[in-house]
């Protein structure tokens, strides 16, 4: 798939289909992930990549608790990609907001849906949110900037609305 069609084409996808994700494309979304710009080239991104039911469910409902829900907000996707950074990188937050728009855009090249959870710090504050935290074995200094979902969407790819006019200001 062309670049543009990645990007033009690229929806946030809130229902998904029980089809798995093979492996190889998770790690060919992973690892386009981490060419992502970073500050300073710092590259103080990490992705954790949960296609495991199990712990995926776990995270799921660390995620709705920070609500104080109980449903599913990652919409039945079979994997998430956490995105975390070190939090004493000053661009952090930046970086991570690239990992993820890279994760996306990486998604949509192979025919995947995703769609960005928030929450992913919170999901790791409380004391069951830690223990996980250890128990993927995410390096201590490291925060969560977001979850990317994937899976095949459930009812293919949405047309995009129209765009807002006048967001681009030229100035030749």
């Amino acid at each position: 798939m062309e670049a543009y069609e990645a990007i033009l084409g690229r929806r946030s996808i809130r229902a998904y289909s029980d089809k798995l994700v093979p492996a190889d494309i998770v790690r060919r979304i992973c690892n386009a992930g981490l060419y992502a710009a970073s500050g300073n080239g710092m590259q103080s991104t990490i992705v954790v990549a949960v296609s495991d039911k199990g712990t995926r469910d776990k995270m799921s409902a660390l995620n709705a608790a920070v609500l104080g829900q109980e449903g599913d907000p990652f919409y039945g996707a079979p994997v998430v990609l956490t995105v975390l950074a070190r939090a004493e990188a000053g661009t952090h937050l930046q970086d991570g907001s690239l990992t993820m728009a890279t994760l996306m855009l990486a998604a949509r090249a192979e025919g995947l849906g995703s769609c960005w959870v928030h929450r992913a710090k919170e999901q790791f504050e409380g004391e069951e949110g830690r223990v996980l935290y250890r128990e993927l074995g995410i390096p201590e200094g490291y925060v969560g900037i977001g979850n990317c979902i994937l899976g095949y969407p459930a009812d293919g790819f949405p047309e995009a609305d129209a765009r807002h006019e006048g967001r681009v200001i030229e100035i030749a």
